[in-house]
């Protein structure tokens, strides 16, 4: 039976609490750059994931994701925390295992509200973030990382290229596309209100991704540091590369620009992180950021209103750094296996399956799951809760006070 290791413990108590600020972090991400009268409600949207996915992650979608089962998904032999105790998993307890895993359903739930914010009512959101994790991301985890198909055909996703980022873009973009734009989009220009706090967010969220990356080794080991020295490098060289571009294009680099970019950088390191050189990770920062500036130009010319670039930052982003870990990874520096520059192009061909398998399952079940829960609630804030903000109308508070005091909210007794 294996031993625990109090200094792999010690490392993943840590990484485990970082990874779960990371959530918060994206609260102040994404509520930075919505309008003032939507703020509270775009935070809510990832503080609720906290809650809501992370009790259906210790009832059953722990049990999903990680028990023996077939290669689509695990049986229930963990459910409700049921043989889930202080054993050993790995070098760490089994309890620590399946909370720090936690930490990922609650985050990659709550990504995809970035993309329907400003508009879906708050009921219908916390009923989909639930059933979302259940039936979307608990198999997807397992495929790859539960002993699934992806994971026995090969793929390799250090931290969650496909389990976490591109599975979460596939689901925003089904619900952009079926909730439809903001009453207002493309009429208006649509202002960040808060852009300190967007940038508070970006540091807190680099400093949790640490912990996202960094413990995904499961073990304070040579795998860890190479995954910690990745994760700051790689967002290093998409900065650079995205504030040239800005220069480039404008002859401004917005702060929001630099925030997104050190996002997309951390988002395509993500599957790599443990599988490259510092080097090679320095080069998939750089390429990451012409995909996703130049896939964010774009969508902003069509009538989708992904509000606050999900599919760009994070599919685009996690499809680039899954494919480059195909082609960068070197066995000298991971044990494991080598990618298509280092003689194995099978390795490219492993990962665009299990990219192209993420994108149709999540897409397909995220729009069974949306089209469900329609026939019972509306999905839709109307027009005029819309124009008064969806912190009044769904949470009965103002992020800001304005004039006197803020807006009196009664009952309606109608």
């Amino acid at each position: 039976m294996p031993a625990i290791s109090p200094a792999d413990t010690a490392w993943m108590l840590v990484a485990t609490a970082m990874v779960l600020l990371m959530t918060p972090a994206l609260g102040f991400f994404y509520g930075g750059m919505v309008r003032a009268k939507n703020a509270l409600n775009t935070m809510m949207m990832s503080y609720v994931a906290l809650g809501f996915v992370g009790v259906a992650w210790a009832i059953i979608g722990y049990s999903l994701a990680f028990s023996e089962g077939g290669g689509l998904v695990g049986n229930l032999h963990f459910a409700f925390l049921n043989n889930v105790g202080l054993e050993a998993k790995g070098s760490i307890p089994h309890i620590l295992f399946a909370s720090y895993q936690g930490t990922f359903a609650v985050i990659t739930a709550a990504l995809i509200s970035g993309a329907i914010v400003e508009r879906m009512r708050f009921g219908p959101y916390l009923t989909f973030i639930a059933l979302w994790s259940i039936g979307v991301y608990a198999p997807i985890a397992h495929w790859v990382w539960g002993g699934g198909w992806l994971g026995k055909l090969g793929a390799l996703d250090f931290a969650g290229g496909t389990v976490v980022h591109i599975n979460a873009a596939a689901a925003a973009l089904v619900g952009a596309i079926v909730l439809g734009p903001r009453k207002d989009y493309t009429r208006q220009a649509i202002i960040p209100q808060n852009v300190p706090f967007t940038l508070l967010g970006t540091g807190i969220l680099w400093f949790g991704w640490f912990g996202f990356n960094g413990g995904s080794a499961l073990a304070a080991s040579t795998s860890a540091a190479l995954a910690f020295a990745n994760t700051m490098f790689a967002p290093m060289a998409t900065l650079v590369v995205w504030s040239l571009l800005d220069l480039m294009r404008t002859r401004k680099t917005t702060a929001v620009g630099a925030a997104t970019a050190i996002v997309v950088g951390l988002v395509a390191i993500t599957p790599a992180a443990g599988f490259v050189s510092p080097i090679s990770a320095i080069a998939l920062g750089g390429i990451a950021a012409p995909a996703s500036y130049f896939a964010i130009i774009w969508r902003a010319r069509t009538r989708l209103d992904d509000s606050l670039d999900v599919v760009a930052a994070h599919g685009v982003g996690g499809t680039v750094g899954a494919l480059l870990t195909g082609i960068l990874a070197e066995k000298a520096w991971n044990g494991a296996s080598d990618g298509a520059l280092f003689g194995n192009p099978r390795q490219l061909g492993i990962q665009v399956a299990a990219v192209l398998a993420t994108i149709v399952y999540s897409a397909v079940a995220t729009f069974v799951i949306i089209k469900v829960i329609g026939f019972g609630f509306n999905l839709r804030a109307s027009a005029k809760e819309e124009g008064i903000g969806l912190d009044v109308t769904q949470h009965g508070e103002e992020a800001y006070s304005r004039g006197e005091g803020a807006i009196l909210v009664r009952a309606d007794r109608s």
